[in-house]
């Protein structure tokens, strides 16, 4: 039979192990989250590129001044 401090180092074990796999869970949810994020960023970035090689978007230093100036 088991005695009281057994028991008890077995709940901490296993208190332990509980909060280790939800930070496991949790890190994991985040590393998905960056993922989309990552995916998101690199098609906008794709676009961009794009509409710089269509000039749809110029360089700062190609556009003119307004007539103010």
């Amino acid at each position: 039979m088991r005695d009281l401090e057994t028991d008890t180092r077995l709940m901490n074990i296993e208190m332990a192990l509980d909060n280790q796999q939800k930070s496991l869970d949790d890190l994991s949810e985040m590393v998905v989250r960056q993922g989309k994020l990552i995916d998101m960023l690199l098609k906008q970035n794709e676009a961009l590129k794009n509409m710089l090689d269509q000039d749809v978007v110029k360089p700062l230093s190609e556009e003119t001044a307004p007539p103010h100036y």
